[in-house]
């Protein structure tokens, strides 16, 4: 079908990134590592995240079609490797979307006075499924991308950003840092992690993964005025997510005390400055409100993201054209991928009801998510040095140093990207370490196998049955 979306300028192209990769979720994972949060957040914007939008500014702008890192893959690594790229991207969020939508029932509990209901796992898996549906079909009638990039990203990050900065800046002023609290007292041996003990790594992966999906804009680079708002509207978003993160996570660790933090619940540092301040409650009632259409707004955004790479393998024939994951409407997304992400996303969630605790659920689905998506950062960034030196006079507009400097950056993600998942797995128990890596292992390595065994005939078909669709929607237009 053809497509009827307009293009978009850097604002708006901010706004979708920021849909995509930002959210004020995550600032209780800052929070909960104390002084070392400086630490973490350093390493994470400048090891990680940096060399990502460096990696994805240069791919995007050489290769400016539909299709992101899975695009880039292919052209870098072949098409193997771009197949599981795009698989890979897709199955991260079943978990993924699930641990995201988990900030939503804290968020709606406190709304309506009854937060309680945050921590009752059955109230969470409603809410989930409930939401998640309903974005699901949000996307099939309407051009979500856009609308989340203009409205969504303004009413439920910025302005709920604005609202807990100043609350928190206002609070500790007048209270100070309190003593009982996650910073206490200050000593410089609190700004690096405990060489005694690995739990002190605790927070240390799910700050790096704070950044993971912010090059997943690239699936609109086709929809920008111009090329060169890509790489600027990436380091723009990177910019903004370190001093969000960053201020309102010492914010909240100076108010609340290590043995009260719940990682789940983003309106609890503005409940504690409600009372400090001896503000009405409503203030709070309000934040959940908009801070459940922040986290909505960013479903919505990976409910459309992700899926389009699966819609470019589908279009090359590595998926059975009777899936129909080929199939777009006016807006590019596939309703049959939407229903069956959807559908996988439901069965995910019912993690909620088989492990005790919302904490405990909520990082065990942090790790559950994290190998995947680290796999695609392995693949993009060995893709990258190998196009430098496969390819070196290939047209770069953004082009990020000299071969030397190349080399350097994909190097630095990958160690980062190393240490991060020894500290994932070092603080966890041994039976999570199996369970995660046999699971890793096989979704991993399930798309190699798949492109072995796929029939040759998928790709005429799939060729056959896109021409005649279009065919069919001339003839409606005539």
């Amino acid at each position: 079908m053809k497509e009827k979306t307009s293009k978009v300028g850097l604002l708006t192209f901010i706004g979708m990134t920021v849909a995509l990769a930002a959210s004020i979720r995550n600032i209780p994972d800052i929070a909960a590592s104390g002084w070392t949060m400086f630490i973490y957040m350093g390493v994470a914007t400048l090891l990680f995240a940096l060399p990502i939008c460096l990696i994805a500014g240069e791919f995007g702008s050489a290769f400016p079609e539909n299709g992101g890192p899975e695009l880039w893959v292919s052209n870098s690594l072949g098409g193997s490797f771009g197949f599981a790229t795009s698989w890979l991207l897709w199955v991260q969020m079943f978990p993924g979307m699930v641990m995201v939508a988990s900030a939503l029932p804290p968020l709606l509990a406190t709304a309506i006075n009854r937060d309680d209901l945050g921590k009752n796992n059955i109230f969470t898996l409603i809410v989930i499924l409930v939401v998640y549906w309903i974005i699901t079909f949000l996307n099939m009638k309407f051009d979500m991308a856009k609308i989340t990039g203009q409205i969504g990203a303004w009413a439920g990050i910025y302005i709920p950003l604005v609202i807990m900065t100043i609350l928190g800046i206002w609070s500790v002023i007048k209270s100070g840092i309190n003593p009982m609290s996650i910073l206490g007292k200050f000593s410089t041996d609190k700004l690096f992690p405990d060489s005694q003990t690995v739990k002190s790594l605790a927070y240390f992966s799910p700050i790096i993964f704070i950044y993971t999906g912010i090059e997943m804009s690239s699936v609109y680079i086709t929809r920008i005025k111009k090329i060169s708002f890509y790489p600027i509207g990436v380091l723009i978003t990177l910019v903004f997510m370190f001093f969000l993160n960053t201020v309102n996570g010492f914010l909240e660790a100076a108010v609340v005390s290590p043995s009260k933090i719940d990682l789940n619940n983003i309106v609890q540092p503005v409940i504690v400055y409600d009372k400090i301040l001896g503000l009405p409650s409503w203030i709070a009632n309000v934040f959940s409100i908009l801070v459940f259409i922040g986290v909505s707004v960013q479903l919505s955004a990976w409910a459309s993201g992700p899926g389009k790479t699966i819609i470019s393998s589908a279009k090359k024939g590595l998926y059975p054209p009777k899936f129909k994951f080929w199939k777009t409407d006016q807006f590019g997304d596939s309703h049959t991928i939407l229903f069956t992400q959807a559908t996988i996303i439901s069965l995910f969630a019912l993690v909620y009801l088989l492990i005790p605790g919302i904490n405990s659920a909520f990082l065990e689905l942090v790790n559950a998510t994290t190998v995947l998506y680290c796999a695609v950062y392995v693949f993009m960034a060995i893709g990258f040095i190998r196009l430098r030196v496969k390819e070196p006079d290939l047209k770069r507009p953004f082009k990020v140093g000299n071969t030397f400097v190349a080399w350097l950056i994909g190097i630095v993600l990958i160690l980062t990207i190393t240490v991060a998942l020894i500290a994932t797995f070092a603080v966890g128990t041994l039976m999570n370490f199996i369970i995660v890596a046999i699971i890793s292992a096989i979704l991993i390595l399930l798309p190699f196998l798949f492109v072995k065994i796929r029939k040759k005939s998928w790709s005429d078909e799939v060729k056959e049955l896109m021409a005649k669709e279009n065919g069919q929607e001339v003839e409606k237009a005539k």
